[in-house]
């Protein structure tokens, strides 16, 4: 997945969660943050940011916020879109006579609806942005929507019907996803869960560009009980 443009930013603040002001070639921006999450160890005043300007006509911003470079240098990818388009990409590569996005079950929107061979898998994608010590974890707020696409998931596993949650890693030498329970302790849980009914864990690091992010690798978390 790569940015048609990029430019970089020094960031200044965070307004509300939807907008950022930054320091581009001399002036003050607004731009828009392509992340509602709360983002805190990342976007601190003075970090470098990078923007892109998707050209979309009636916006009231120019830029959109899609990585920042945390203390110590390690770049993050923090463009919620991301990750379904990088496993898109992915996914493309991997042989499946048929992807098809936002596919309905139960009273949700699961992220793909893989085919192939007469196999149905419902796959689940979560983007990662918190690095803590080299390991990932999700959420960094809480979402009662993730843990809501984990019960249907569940419940698929129930019916038969293989399933798979994904972790897309948004930066590079993190290998690892652990829920964050001190965040949100219903998605630890509802995670448990969905590992001991079955459903498939899989890690996705990823190269980090200021302009890209490419999946690199697929690490198959051990099912519950058998590590």
């Amino acid at each position: 997945m790569r940015y048609a443009s990029i430019v970089r930013a020094v960031f200044l603040d965070r307004p509300n969660r939807f907008i950022a002001h930054v320091e581009l070639n001399g002036r003050v921006e607004t731009v828009h943050v392509k992340n509602t999450g709360r983002c805190r160890e990342l976007l601190l005043p003075g970090a470098e940011v990078w923007l892109t300007a998707p050209g979309t006509a009636g916006r009231s911003t120019t830029y959109d916020l899609v990585a920042v470079r945390k203390p110590g240098g390690l770049l993050v990818n923090i463009d919620s879109q991301a990750p379904n388009r990088v496993v898109r990409e992915w996914l493309e590569g991997q042989g499946w006579d048929r992807i098809t996005p936002e596919s309905r079950y139960g009273s949700s929107r699961i992220d793909f609806c893989l085919e192939r061979g007469g196999e149905r898998v419902l796959l689940e994608v979560k983007g990662c942005t918190l690095e803590v010590g080299g390991i990932g974890y999700f959420p960094d707020a809480p979402t009662e929507r993730g843990a809501k696409h984990l019960r249907e998931l569940v419940r698929a596993r129930r019916e038969g019907i293989r399933a798979a949650l994904a972790f897309v890693i948004q930066m590079d030498g993190v290998t690892e996803v652990r829920p964050n329970t001190a965040t949100h302790p219903g998605f630890g849980e509802a995670l448990r869960e969905a590992e001991e009914a079955g459903v498939e864990i899989l890690f996705l690091p990823c190269r980090a560009e200021p302009d890209s992010l490419t999946v690199t690798a697929q690490i198959r978390r051990p099912r519950a009980g058998s590590r």
